[in-house]
Protein backbone atom coordinates (compact mmCIF):
# COMPACT_ATOMS: atom_id res chain seq x y z
CA UNK A 1 0.00 0.00 0.00
CA UNK A 2 1.30 3.09 -0.85
CA UNK A 3 2.73 5.48 1.80
CA UNK A 4 1.77 3.03 4.74
CA UNK A 5 4.14 0.62 6.63
CA UNK A 6 3.69 -2.87 6.75
CA UNK A 7 1.52 -2.41 10.59
CA UNK A 8 -0.55 0.22 9.05
CA UNK A 9 -1.25 -1.42 5.73
CA UNK A 10 -2.73 -4.73 8.39
CA UNK A 11 -4.92 -2.53 9.74
CA UNK A 12 -6.16 -0.42 7.40
CA UNK A 13 -6.28 -4.33 5.44
CA UNK A 14 -8.34 -5.36 7.95
CA UNK A 15 -10.99 -2.37 8.41
CA UNK A 16 -10.78 -2.37 4.48
CA UNK A 17 -11.81 -6.14 4.19
CA UNK A 18 -14.50 -6.05 6.96
CA UNK A 19 -16.10 -2.90 5.96
CA UNK A 20 -16.39 -4.42 2.27
CA UNK A 21 -17.36 -8.25 3.68
CA UNK A 22 -20.38 -5.99 5.58
CA UNK A 23 -21.54 -4.17 2.23
CA UNK A 24 -21.27 -7.25 -0.02
CA UNK A 25 -23.21 -9.31 2.16
CA UNK A 26 -20.69 -11.93 3.41
CA UNK A 27 -18.77 -13.85 6.02
CA UNK A 28 -15.25 -14.13 6.08
CA UNK A 29 -12.22 -14.57 8.71
CA UNK A 30 -10.26 -12.16 9.62
CA UNK A 31 -7.40 -13.40 7.48
CA UNK A 32 -9.24 -13.01 4.35
CA UNK A 33 -10.33 -9.78 5.51
CA UNK A 34 -7.13 -8.34 5.98
CA UNK A 35 -5.71 -9.69 2.69
CA UNK A 36 -8.88 -8.92 0.59
CA UNK A 37 -8.37 -5.14 1.83
CA UNK A 38 -4.37 -4.61 0.65
CA UNK A 39 -5.08 -6.67 -2.84
CA UNK A 40 -7.94 -4.86 -3.26
CA UNK A 41 -6.31 -1.69 -2.19
CA UNK A 42 -3.58 -2.59 -4.99
CA UNK A 43 -5.83 -3.62 -7.29
CA UNK A 44 -8.24 -0.41 -6.98
CA UNK A 45 -5.14 1.89 -6.86
CA UNK A 46 -3.72 0.15 -9.95
CA UNK A 47 -7.07 0.77 -11.74
CA UNK A 48 -6.87 4.74 -10.41
CA UNK A 49 -3.40 4.66 -12.26
CA UNK A 50 -4.15 3.48 -15.32
CA UNK A 51 -7.54 5.64 -16.04
CA UNK A 52 -6.25 8.86 -14.13
CA UNK A 53 -2.43 8.28 -13.67
CA UNK A 54 -2.91 8.83 -10.26
CA UNK A 55 -3.50 7.17 -6.90
CA UNK A 56 -5.18 7.96 -3.41
CA UNK A 57 -2.63 8.02 -0.76
CA UNK A 58 -2.36 8.55 3.34
CA UNK A 59 -4.43 6.75 5.55
CA UNK A 60 -8.42 7.45 4.37
CA UNK A 61 -7.33 7.35 0.74
CA UNK A 62 -5.97 3.77 1.29
CA UNK A 63 -9.15 2.87 3.17
CA UNK A 64 -11.16 3.85 0.31
CA UNK A 65 -9.26 1.93 -2.14
CA UNK A 66 -9.15 -0.87 0.14
CA UNK A 67 -13.10 -1.11 0.25
CA UNK A 68 -13.30 -0.38 -3.05
CA UNK A 69 -10.70 -3.30 -4.56
CA UNK A 70 -12.03 -5.56 -1.93
CA UNK A 71 -15.65 -5.21 -3.47
CA UNK A 72 -13.98 -5.63 -6.76
CA UNK A 73 -12.90 -8.94 -5.69
CA UNK A 74 -15.61 -9.91 -3.87
CA UNK A 75 -18.02 -9.77 -6.71
CA UNK A 76 -14.94 -11.45 -9.28
CA UNK A 77 -15.00 -14.23 -6.59
CA UNK A 78 -18.62 -14.51 -6.87
CA UNK A 79 -18.28 -15.03 -10.88
CA UNK A 80 -16.01 -17.34 -10.70
CA UNK A 81 -17.65 -19.61 -8.28
CA UNK A 82 -20.68 -19.31 -9.79
CA UNK A 83 -19.85 -20.23 -13.24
Amino acid sequence: MTGLGWFAAIIVGALAGWIAEKIMKTDHSLLLNILLGILGAVVFNAILTFVFGATLGGWIGQLVAGIVGACILITLGRAVRSA
